[in-house]
């Protein structure tokens, strides 16, 4: 585990910057408003003042007195154990601004999935109550960030579990919205993962943990949540979320632990029924997480491309229930096991599952295997698997992309694998 230091800790320091993505950049701006030159600024991709971590940059990093590293450099790396062990201490950004935060005001969102809808959602509330809200940290901007917004009255964090190993002093909150496999090249295996992601919950300055009662996996991790748990059930809706116009049990389950998690850390009108209800009106919702895109010839097209796992794209299938769904999986690969997704499928008369690369072959093995009675197709192209699906889909069914697996290698983001899947609706539409 890091160090507690604090942002401002680090004023006096030889501080080198491992990593410059999106929070890497916002490290980068922190120390600037501090007055602390970055004495290094190391990455594992050559650039423009930069030096890569395998032609240098390693041992430059050993000369400074603190690295802040970004969320993607894993701590299971031996480059980094080799720098912890020289007694350099490698910490990241948000260890770092909770270190010095009024956490009695941060509630932190985390769960292999669902963490951006409920952190949205609980923005959403917590600003229809007529709070300062900063929805931050995995979903957009970072908290310490100078570009960020300071004069709100509450954080909610979305927070990964890169960024939770992170962590040593804890929110006031933790918000668990899901557990299932995820990030094992980055962790290591599936135990690793559950560890890691949960250890969030048990930092000190934890008051209360609000978990998804409905999953089974985090039933069977409830030793990682630490002793003050709040269970939340999909049952458990007294109406109000229908305001919010999001599709799935999934979904109503994260708007009730959004809720939940803004009673617990004390948001005024938070557990008022009628308010709540009220605040709930207009949500935009986010993009690619069971969006619908368009419709032709009476099939729906519904995005869901940020669905990167199992778990969120069972999810997505349940909520049409009672429809002829065509499914499209399939992307990186990253090794997670997908027998559960032929367990979670199995009996599906109405549902076609369209296999895409790179993971798909392996998918479509795995579907197989054990789900053998479930029409199984393999192509080449997200394309190729959009018109396969419109035609089977047609005259009155679903055309789903929740691709159980990230965009990465076939498109540069989730945005690109998105924006794919509409131009190939529309070409459906133009034949």
């Amino acid at each position: 585990m890091p160090p507690t230091i604090s942002w401002s800790d680090l004023a006096g320091r030889r501080v080198g910057v491992w990593g410059l993505g999106v929070e890497g950049s916002a490290n980068l701006r922190k120390l600037d408003e501090l007055g602390i030159p970055a004495a290094v600024r190391v990455d594992d991709r050559p650039g423009e003042g930069v030096v890569p971590t395998a032609e240098g940059g390693l041992e430059a990093l050993g000369g400074c007195d603190v690295v802040v590293k970004s969320p993607g450099i894993s701590r299971y790396r031996d480059d980094l154990r080799s720098l912890e062990a020289a007694g350099v201490p490698v910490v990241g950004g948000l260890g770092l601004w909770l270190a010095g935060a009024d956490r009695d005001r941060v509630v932190c969102v985390t769960g292999t999935k669902g963490k951006s809808t409920t952190t949205s959602v609980a923005g959403h509330l917590g600003a229809g109550l007529g709070q300062r809200v900063l929805m931050c940290g995995n979903l957009g901007v970072a908290p310490w960030d100078p570009e960020a917004p300071q004069d709100v009255d509450w954080w909610v964090v979305e927070t990964s579990s890169y960024q939770a190993t992170d962590v040593v002093l804890g929110p006031a909150v933790v918000a668990v919205t899901s557990l299932s496999q995820d990030h094992l090249d980055w962790h290591g295996g599936p135990e690793h993962y559950y560890r890691d992601k949960l250890s969030l919950c048990r930092r000190p300055g934890v008051r209360r943990v609000v978990a998804d009662g409905d999953s089974p996996l985090l039933r069977e991790h409830t030793d990682l949540l630490g002793p003050g748990v709040r269970w939340v059930h999909a049952t458990d809706d007294p109406g109000w979320t229908g305001g919010l116009g999001l599709l799935g049990e999934h979904n109503v389950r994260n708007a009730l632990v959004a809720r939940a998690a803004l009673v617990e850390l004390g948001v005024p009108g938070a557990d008022d029924d009628a308010r709540i209800a009220a605040a709930a009106g207009d949500f935009a919702g986010l993009g690619s997480r069971l969006r619908p895109v368009g419709r032709v010839d009476g099939v729906d097209f519904v995005d869901d491309s940020l669905s990167t796992n199992v778990l969120p794209t069972l999810a997505a299938v349940d909520a049409f229930r009672g429809r002829r769904v065509a499914l499209l999986v399939g992307g990186h690969d990253r090794g997670i096991d997908y027998a559960p997704l032929a367990d979670g499928l199995t009996g599906r008369a109405d549902l076609l599952v369209v296999c895409l690369p790179d993971s798909g072959p392996r998918i479509a093995e795995a579907l197989r295997a054990g789900a053998p009675d479930l029409d199984v197709r393999e192509v080449p192209a997200l394309f190729d698997g959009v018109h396969a699906a419109f035609e089977w889909a047609r005259p009155d069914g679903v055309v789903l992309l929740s691709p159980a697996a990230p965009s990465f290698g076939q498109y540069r983001n989730y945005e690109d694998r998105a924006a794919d899947f509409v131009r190939s609706m529309e070409s459906v539409s133009e034949r």
